[in-house]
């Protein structure tokens, strides 16, 4: 999955596409009615390859969160749950920080991964070449055993 150019910014609904940069920011295209405009440099920019979910233990990357959820989904769009049952749902997928991640945090996850998964973003195939590349890289340990 490759979320390189896909942004969230605060105040707009769903996730935006880079588009292009402008001399006062970036334009974006929404991915949820490809709505194309000028994001300026004011805005609250977020990259989804940034934004990591808070865990007990410790911070895990938002991309491995949807991973996880495709996996368990079969790669299919979800239905959003109600309010009380978002925390419940979630937890199926990361044991998240209670203190510190909010519902609505919850509620736009979910829809986030509804529309990487619309758009074909999130694909099976692609995942998959993923997982085998992070098994294939060598740790440190077995880089000094092969020394």
């Amino acid at each position: 999955m490759n979320l390189t150019g896909i942004f969230t910014i605060g105040g707009k609904p769903g996730l935006q596409k880079l588009v292009a940069q402008s001399p006062n920011g970036v334009i974006v295209e929404s991915l949820k009615d490809g709505k194309r405009f000028n994001a300026y440099s004011s805005y609250k920019i977020s990259s989804l390859e940034d934004i990591s979910v808070y865990s007990v233990s410790e911070d895990i990357l938002l991309k491995d969160v949807l991973t996880d959820m495709a996996d368990k989904n079969g790669y299919a769009e979800i239905e959003i749950p109600g309010k009380t049952e978002l925390s419940s749902e979630f937890k199926k997928y990361i044991d998240f920080d209670e203190e510190r991640v909010y519902v609505s945090d919850i509620k736009k996850i979910f829809g986030w991964y509804n529309i990487l998964v619309e758009k074909g973003i999130i694909v099976k195939e692609e995942v998959e070449e993923e997982k085998l590349k992070k098994a294939d890289k060598p740790t440190e340990a077995k880089k000094e055993e092969v020394k």
